[in-house]
């Protein structure tokens, strides 16, 4: 049985065409990356969602997993990140239906990922830092719209 918390994830799940712009280590600063995106239930305890970027990413990945779950006893999400480059990370994360935010406060790099979430679009936005979050950068802008 899907838990009522588990249940707002439904927003995520279906298929999404993605842009990804406004990245600092891509010229011209204004190219505009396009990708797809799939978010689907495994089970009734977690979205499995997929990400690849077609053509030339940069520094960025091209391809990435997000397995979203949640911890009842912690009453809150997490996230397990995997990508092409065989990084594996950990993300906080939360998600009340019109916000979905990702974090991760490791030695190597701070990172977030912030979006406001709509029926049919989800406009976010990756950050970093390299200074334990005194100083954040954009990486760049990533725009879902449900295919």
């Amino acid at each position: 049985m899907r838990s009522e918390a588990m249940g707002q994830l439904d927003a995520l799940v279906g298929s999404w065409r993605t842009t990804m712009r406004n990245a600092w280590f891509l010229e011209p600063a204004d190219l505009r990356v396009p990708g797809s995106a799939a978010g689907e239930w495994l089970g009734d305890a977690f979205v499995v969602f997929r990400w690849m970027m077609e053509g030339d990413v940069g520094k960025a990945t091209s391809e990435m997993v997000l397995v979203l779950g949640r911890s009842d006893a912690h009453d809150a999400y997490s996230a397990l990140y995997h990508d092409e480059r065989g990084v594996c990370r950990v993300f906080a994360m939360t998600f009340d239906g019109s916000r979905w935010t990702l974090s991760r406060e490791d030695p190597d790099m701070f990172q977030r990922f912030v979006a406001d979430v709509g029926p049919d679009r989800i406009v976010g936005r990756w950050e970093a830092s390299e200074d334990q979050g005194s100083n954040w950068r954009k990486d760049f802008d990533l725009i879902f719209e449900r295919a």
